[in-house]
């Protein structure tokens, strides 16, 4: 990337899919929707990778290349910045259960870019992002229909 590739560059965030061991599946109707987004230009995939735990909890990277048949998703493979490094890998290990898969997922909201250049050129800095699992939002929706339904 060059430095004025830099200054556009929208939000990055990474995520991390994992599957019990034997059950993983990066290529169907997960693929597809990935690759969606992306010829959409929605996001930018920067880094992609598969990881393997073991039942001792010993941790091997693979990048998508190495990682046997993944269909579609190969197309994503050449514009790949391999941005994670070993350390990176490590943290991101240490979520996973023993004995399971997961795919490591960096991207760039690129839907986002314009917004955070111009927050940029401002002189605003991004000091705190977060995520709202989907989970505890139907959580909290469901607690709150129950109390409506018990009138409280």
């Amino acid at each position: 990337m060059t430095e004025h590739d830099l200054s556009k560059l929208g939000p990055v965030d990474f995520l991390v899919i994992e599957f019990p061991a034997g059950h993983q599946n990066f290529t169907g109707e997960m693929a597809e929707e990935l690759l969606r987004l992306v010829k959409a230009g929605t996001i930018r995939v920067i880094d992609a990778i598969i990881l393997t735990k073991d039942e001792d909890g010993v941790v091997d990277a693979s990048e998508l290349a190495d990682a046997g048949d993944l269909g579609d998703l190969v197309e994503l493979e050449a514009e790949l910045a391999e941005l994670l490094a070993a350390e990176d890998v490590e943290k991101l290990a240490n979520a996973m259960d023993p004995g399971s898969v997961a795919g490591v997922l960096v991207y760039e909201n690129v839907w986002a870019a314009p917004f955070a250049s111009a927050a940029r050129r401002a002189g605003g800095q991004l000091i705190a992002n977060g995520r709202i699992p989907i989970q505890a939002i139907i959580a909290s929706l469901e607690a709150d229909d129950a109390l409506e339904s018990s009138g409280a």
